[in-house]
Protein backbone atom coordinates (compact mmCIF):
# COMPACT_ATOMS: atom_id res chain seq x y z
CA UNK A 1 0.00 0.00 0.00
CA UNK A 2 1.51 3.44 -1.13
CA UNK A 3 2.44 5.55 2.08
CA UNK A 4 -0.62 8.03 2.99
CA UNK A 5 -0.61 11.44 3.73
CA UNK A 6 -0.91 12.79 6.98
CA UNK A 7 -0.43 15.87 9.60
CA UNK A 8 -0.20 16.08 13.36
CA UNK A 9 -3.30 16.85 13.38
CA UNK A 10 -5.16 15.07 11.04
CA UNK A 11 -3.45 12.43 10.82
CA UNK A 12 -4.26 8.69 9.03
CA UNK A 13 -3.81 5.64 10.55
CA UNK A 14 -3.24 3.09 7.95
CA UNK A 15 -2.81 -0.47 9.95
CA UNK A 16 -0.06 -2.42 9.01
CA UNK A 17 -0.41 -3.22 12.35
CA UNK A 18 -3.94 -4.48 11.92
CA UNK A 19 -2.81 -6.66 9.39
CA UNK A 20 0.00 -8.05 11.83
CA UNK A 21 -2.61 -8.63 14.36
CA UNK A 22 -4.72 -9.91 12.12
CA UNK A 23 -2.39 -12.74 10.57
CA UNK A 24 -1.22 -13.50 14.41
CA UNK A 25 -4.59 -14.72 15.38
CA UNK A 26 -4.70 -16.53 12.18
CA UNK A 27 -1.49 -18.59 12.69
CA UNK A 28 -2.36 -20.23 15.45
CA UNK A 29 -5.77 -21.39 13.28
CA UNK A 30 -3.75 -22.46 10.35
CA UNK A 31 -1.09 -24.84 12.69
CA UNK A 32 -4.21 -26.60 13.84
CA UNK A 33 -5.44 -27.44 10.68
CA UNK A 34 -8.55 -24.75 11.07
CA UNK A 35 -10.36 -24.77 7.61
CA UNK A 36 -12.91 -22.50 6.77
CA UNK A 37 -14.83 -24.46 4.10
CA UNK A 38 -14.54 -27.12 6.75
CA UNK A 39 -16.30 -24.87 9.21
CA UNK A 40 -19.53 -26.77 11.35
CA UNK A 41 -22.42 -25.20 12.78
CA UNK A 42 -22.82 -25.88 16.62
CA UNK A 43 -25.65 -28.58 16.99
CA UNK A 44 -29.25 -26.64 16.86
CA UNK A 45 -32.87 -26.88 15.19
CA UNK A 46 -31.34 -24.82 12.28
CA UNK A 47 -33.90 -23.82 9.47
CA UNK A 48 -34.34 -25.60 6.29
CA UNK A 49 -33.74 -24.24 3.01
CA UNK A 50 -35.99 -25.57 0.37
CA UNK A 51 -36.29 -25.05 -2.80
CA UNK A 52 -37.60 -22.41 -4.62
CA UNK A 53 -37.15 -19.31 -1.46
CA UNK A 54 -34.83 -16.94 -1.92
CA UNK A 55 -32.89 -16.25 1.38
CA UNK A 56 -31.66 -12.80 1.74
CA UNK A 57 -28.77 -12.39 4.22
CA UNK A 58 -26.17 -10.58 5.41
CA UNK A 59 -22.43 -11.08 4.49
CA UNK A 60 -21.06 -8.60 7.58
CA UNK A 61 -18.60 -5.73 6.83
CA UNK A 62 -16.06 -7.94 5.76
CA UNK A 63 -14.53 -10.38 8.24
CA UNK A 64 -16.01 -13.95 7.39
CA UNK A 65 -15.49 -14.69 11.49
CA UNK A 66 -18.64 -11.84 11.59
CA UNK A 67 -20.70 -13.81 9.61
CA UNK A 68 -23.85 -15.03 11.70
CA UNK A 69 -24.51 -18.48 12.30
CA UNK A 70 -27.69 -18.40 10.45
CA UNK A 71 -25.47 -17.11 7.28
CA UNK A 72 -23.42 -19.79 7.91
CA UNK A 73 -26.18 -22.21 7.44
CA UNK A 74 -27.70 -20.88 4.69
CA UNK A 75 -24.11 -20.81 3.00
CA UNK A 76 -24.16 -24.65 3.78
CA UNK A 77 -27.63 -25.25 1.78
CA UNK A 78 -28.12 -22.84 -1.04
CA UNK A 79 -27.63 -24.23 -4.61
CA UNK A 80 -27.11 -20.35 -5.74
CA UNK A 81 -25.43 -17.72 -4.22
CA UNK A 82 -25.92 -14.06 -5.80
CA UNK A 83 -23.74 -11.82 -4.12
CA UNK A 84 -22.48 -8.08 -4.28
CA UNK A 85 -19.53 -6.45 -4.35
CA UNK A 86 -18.49 -5.99 -0.89
CA UNK A 87 -18.86 -9.57 -0.33
CA UNK A 88 -15.38 -11.11 0.85
CA UNK A 89 -14.45 -13.71 -1.78
CA UNK A 90 -13.37 -15.76 1.54
CA UNK A 91 -16.77 -16.10 2.80
CA UNK A 92 -17.72 -17.82 -0.81
CA UNK A 93 -15.70 -20.66 -0.28
CA UNK A 94 -18.07 -21.80 2.77
CA UNK A 95 -20.49 -22.49 -0.07
CA UNK A 96 -18.37 -24.38 -2.26
CA UNK A 97 -21.72 -26.83 -3.20
CA UNK A 98 -22.65 -23.84 -4.64
CA UNK A 99 -23.13 -21.87 -7.98
CA UNK A 100 -21.77 -18.38 -7.79
CA UNK A 101 -23.33 -15.29 -9.21
CA UNK A 102 -21.81 -11.81 -9.13
CA UNK A 103 -24.04 -9.09 -9.15
CA UNK A 104 -22.69 -6.53 -7.42
CA UNK A 105 -23.62 -2.63 -8.01
CA UNK A 106 -20.71 0.02 -7.55
CA UNK A 107 -20.97 3.64 -8.24
CA UNK A 108 -19.33 4.93 -11.19
CA UNK A 109 -18.34 1.16 -12.52
CA UNK A 110 -20.64 -0.73 -14.84
CA UNK A 111 -23.21 -2.77 -13.04
CA UNK A 112 -26.21 -5.03 -13.15
CA UNK A 113 -29.54 -2.68 -13.26
CA UNK A 114 -31.66 -3.50 -9.93
CA UNK A 115 -34.38 -4.60 -12.01
CA UNK A 116 -32.31 -7.53 -13.85
CA UNK A 117 -31.26 -8.82 -10.60
CA UNK A 118 -34.34 -8.66 -8.93
CA UNK A 119 -35.58 -10.61 -12.52
CA UNK A 120 -32.54 -12.96 -11.32
CA UNK A 121 -33.55 -14.02 -8.28
CA UNK A 122 -37.28 -14.80 -9.55
CA UNK A 123 -35.96 -16.83 -12.17
CA UNK A 124 -33.35 -18.87 -9.99
CA UNK A 125 -36.00 -19.32 -7.84
CA UNK A 126 -39.00 -20.52 -10.29
CA UNK A 127 -36.27 -22.98 -11.83
CA UNK A 128 -36.41 -24.95 -8.04
CA UNK A 129 -33.30 -23.58 -6.72
CA UNK A 130 -32.18 -22.89 -3.35
CA UNK A 131 -31.42 -19.25 -3.74
CA UNK A 132 -29.29 -17.09 -1.46
CA UNK A 133 -29.10 -13.43 -2.05
CA UNK A 134 -25.94 -12.31 -0.09
CA UNK A 135 -25.26 -8.77 0.73
CA UNK A 136 -22.57 -6.90 2.51
CA UNK A 137 -23.30 -5.67 5.66
CA UNK A 138 -27.46 -5.86 6.57
CA UNK A 139 -29.68 -6.80 3.79
CA UNK A 140 -32.15 -4.07 4.97
CA UNK A 141 -29.41 -0.96 5.52
CA UNK A 142 -29.24 0.49 2.41
CA UNK A 143 -28.63 -2.73 0.95
CA UNK A 144 -31.53 -2.46 -1.59
CA UNK A 145 -32.82 -5.45 0.40
CA UNK A 146 -35.93 -4.26 0.84
CA UNK A 147 -36.53 -3.74 -2.64
CA UNK A 148 -35.73 -7.00 -3.28
CA UNK A 149 -37.83 -8.70 -0.95
CA UNK A 150 -40.87 -6.45 -2.54
CA UNK A 151 -40.06 -8.29 -6.27
CA UNK A 152 -39.85 -11.40 -4.84
CA UNK A 153 -43.12 -11.44 -2.70
CA UNK A 154 -44.56 -10.01 -5.53
CA UNK A 155 -43.58 -12.93 -7.73
CA UNK A 156 -44.92 -15.54 -5.22
CA UNK A 157 -41.70 -16.35 -4.45
CA UNK A 158 -41.07 -17.32 -0.54
CA UNK A 159 -38.35 -15.53 1.22
CA UNK A 160 -36.67 -15.43 4.50
CA UNK A 161 -34.33 -12.23 5.95
CA UNK A 162 -30.91 -13.04 7.44
CA UNK A 163 -30.02 -10.07 8.92
CA UNK A 164 -26.24 -9.11 9.02
CA UNK A 165 -23.45 -6.84 11.18
CA UNK A 166 -24.11 -3.36 9.03
CA UNK A 167 -20.98 -1.75 8.97
CA UNK A 168 -21.86 1.76 10.02
CA UNK A 169 -21.78 -0.31 13.32
CA UNK A 170 -19.17 -3.28 13.23
CA UNK A 171 -16.46 -0.84 10.96
CA UNK A 172 -16.71 1.64 13.44
CA UNK A 173 -16.15 -0.73 16.25
CA UNK A 174 -13.57 -2.24 14.67
CA UNK A 175 -11.78 1.20 14.38
CA UNK A 176 -12.28 1.75 18.13
CA UNK A 177 -15.31 3.92 17.68
CA UNK A 178 -18.34 3.35 19.30
CA UNK A 179 -21.46 4.72 17.88
CA UNK A 180 -23.30 5.30 21.12
CA UNK A 181 -21.18 6.96 24.11
CA UNK A 182 -23.17 8.08 27.45
CA UNK A 183 -21.37 10.94 27.66
CA UNK A 184 -21.85 11.84 23.96
CA UNK A 185 -24.80 11.12 22.33
CA UNK A 186 -28.26 9.80 23.48
CA UNK A 187 -29.25 9.90 19.11
CA UNK A 188 -27.03 8.17 16.27
CA UNK A 189 -28.62 9.13 12.40
CA UNK A 190 -27.26 6.63 9.79
CA UNK A 191 -27.92 8.46 6.21
CA UNK A 192 -26.63 7.26 2.91
CA UNK A 193 -24.19 9.66 0.85
CA UNK A 194 -25.84 9.53 -2.47
CA UNK A 195 -29.68 9.23 -3.96
CA UNK A 196 -30.91 6.54 -6.25
CA UNK A 197 -29.21 8.38 -9.02
CA UNK A 198 -26.16 8.72 -7.66
CA UNK A 199 -25.93 12.54 -6.68
CA UNK A 200 -25.65 13.70 -3.27
CA UNK A 201 -28.27 13.58 -1.31
CA UNK A 202 -28.52 17.07 -0.71
CA UNK A 203 -32.30 16.42 -0.93
CA UNK A 204 -31.73 15.42 3.32
CA UNK A 205 -32.60 18.00 6.06
CA UNK A 206 -29.35 18.42 6.65
CA UNK A 207 -30.36 21.14 9.72
CA UNK A 208 -32.78 19.17 11.07
CA UNK A 209 -30.10 15.75 10.94
CA UNK A 210 -27.78 18.31 12.91
CA UNK A 211 -30.02 19.32 15.47
CA UNK A 212 -31.17 15.82 16.69
CA UNK A 213 -27.80 13.88 16.27
CA UNK A 214 -24.72 14.56 18.17
CA UNK A 215 -23.09 11.30 15.92
CA UNK A 216 -23.95 11.02 12.11
CA UNK A 217 -23.29 7.43 10.45
CA UNK A 218 -22.37 8.36 6.53
CA UNK A 219 -22.53 5.38 4.33
CA UNK A 220 -21.14 5.95 0.82
CA UNK A 221 -20.41 9.15 1.13
CA UNK A 222 -16.63 9.27 0.26
CA UNK A 223 -17.57 10.62 -3.52
CA UNK A 224 -19.87 13.62 -2.26
CA UNK A 225 -17.88 14.54 1.10
CA UNK A 226 -17.40 18.22 -0.24
CA UNK A 227 -21.28 19.03 -0.60
CA UNK A 228 -21.65 17.03 2.54
CA UNK A 229 -19.35 18.91 4.68
CA UNK A 230 -20.40 21.90 3.18
CA UNK A 231 -24.56 21.00 4.43
CA UNK A 232 -23.31 20.00 7.76
CA UNK A 233 -20.96 23.30 8.46
CA UNK A 234 -24.27 25.18 6.79
CA UNK A 235 -26.56 23.65 9.26
CA UNK A 236 -24.20 24.66 12.04
CA UNK A 237 -22.20 21.65 12.94
CA UNK A 238 -18.98 23.22 13.97
CA UNK A 239 -15.62 22.87 11.71
CA UNK A 240 -13.17 21.43 14.53
CA UNK A 241 -15.62 19.01 15.36
CA UNK A 242 -14.25 15.35 14.70
CA UNK A 243 -14.55 13.09 11.84
CA UNK A 244 -13.49 9.57 10.47
CA UNK A 245 -13.16 7.60 7.53
CA UNK A 246 -12.94 4.17 7.64
CA UNK A 247 -11.98 2.20 4.91
CA UNK A 248 -11.93 -1.94 3.89
CA UNK A 249 -13.33 -1.83 7.15
CA UNK A 250 -12.73 -4.93 9.44
CA UNK A 251 -10.26 -6.09 7.03
CA UNK A 252 -6.40 -6.32 6.97
CA UNK A 253 -6.08 -3.58 5.10
CA UNK A 254 -8.28 -1.54 6.74
CA UNK A 255 -7.51 2.21 7.07
CA UNK A 256 -8.78 5.19 9.12
CA UNK A 257 -8.38 9.09 8.66
CA UNK A 258 -8.73 11.20 11.58
CA UNK A 259 -9.90 14.69 10.72
CA UNK A 260 -12.24 17.19 11.38
CA UNK A 261 -15.45 18.54 9.21
CA UNK A 262 -13.29 21.53 8.16
CA UNK A 263 -10.34 19.97 7.24
CA UNK A 264 -12.00 16.19 5.59
CA UNK A 265 -12.20 17.28 2.05
CA UNK A 266 -8.58 18.72 1.77
CA UNK A 267 -7.46 15.49 4.14
CA UNK A 268 -9.24 13.54 1.87
CA UNK A 269 -7.85 14.72 -1.14
CA UNK A 270 -4.26 14.42 0.32
CA UNK A 271 -4.84 10.67 1.13
CA UNK A 272 -4.99 7.83 -1.00
CA UNK A 273 -8.29 6.59 0.47
CA UNK A 274 -10.86 4.94 -1.96
CA UNK A 275 -14.20 3.84 -1.33
CA UNK A 276 -15.74 1.16 0.32
CA UNK A 277 -15.46 3.83 2.80
CA UNK A 278 -17.65 4.65 6.40
CA UNK A 279 -17.50 8.33 7.69
CA UNK A 280 -18.41 9.13 10.92
CA UNK A 281 -18.98 12.60 12.24
CA UNK A 282 -19.10 13.48 16.10
CA UNK A 283 -16.97 13.52 18.84
CA UNK A 284 -17.54 10.05 19.28
CA UNK A 285 -14.15 10.02 17.15
CA UNK A 286 -11.96 11.63 20.01
CA UNK A 287 -12.92 7.93 21.25
CA UNK A 288 -10.47 5.90 19.41
CA UNK A 289 -7.58 7.68 20.78
CA UNK A 290 -8.18 5.39 23.98
CA UNK A 291 -9.95 2.30 22.19
CA UNK A 292 -7.94 1.50 19.40
CA UNK A 293 -8.40 -2.33 20.17
CA UNK A 294 -6.45 -3.10 17.37
CA UNK A 295 -2.98 -1.23 17.86
CA UNK A 296 -3.25 -2.07 21.26
CA UNK A 297 -3.20 -5.86 20.72
CA UNK A 298 -0.27 -5.12 18.32
CA UNK A 299 1.75 -3.22 21.35
CA UNK A 300 0.76 0.61 20.57
CA UNK A 301 -0.05 2.16 24.11
CA UNK A 302 -3.46 3.86 23.85
CA UNK A 303 -2.62 7.60 22.82
CA UNK A 304 -5.31 9.03 25.82
CA UNK A 305 -7.35 7.24 27.87
CA UNK A 306 -9.27 9.93 28.88
CA UNK A 307 -9.97 11.66 25.27
CA UNK A 308 -13.32 12.94 26.72
CA UNK A 309 -12.00 14.46 30.29
CA UNK A 310 -14.59 12.72 31.83
CA UNK A 311 -12.77 10.12 34.23
CA UNK A 312 -13.66 12.08 37.65
CA UNK A 313 -17.41 12.59 36.29
CA UNK A 314 -17.80 9.10 36.06
CA UNK A 315 -16.18 8.16 39.08
CA UNK A 316 -18.47 9.88 40.90
CA UNK A 317 -21.60 8.73 39.12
Amino acid sequence: MPPLAASPSHPVFPLPRARAITDRMKEPLRDSGFDWPALEKPAFDWPVFPPGWVWLTGAGPGDPGLLTLHALNALRQADVVVYDALVEPAILTLAPQATPIYAGKRGGKPSAKQRDISLRLIDLARAGKRVLRLKGGDPFVFGRGGEEAQALVAAGIPIRVIPGITAGIGGLAYAGIPVTHRDINQSVTFVTGHDQTGAATLSLDWHAISRASEVIVIYMGMKHARPIADALLAAGRPAAEPVAVVTTATLPGQTVLETTLGALVADLAASTLTPPAIIVVGRAVLLRQALDWQAMAAGQPPRDTDPLGTHAKAASA
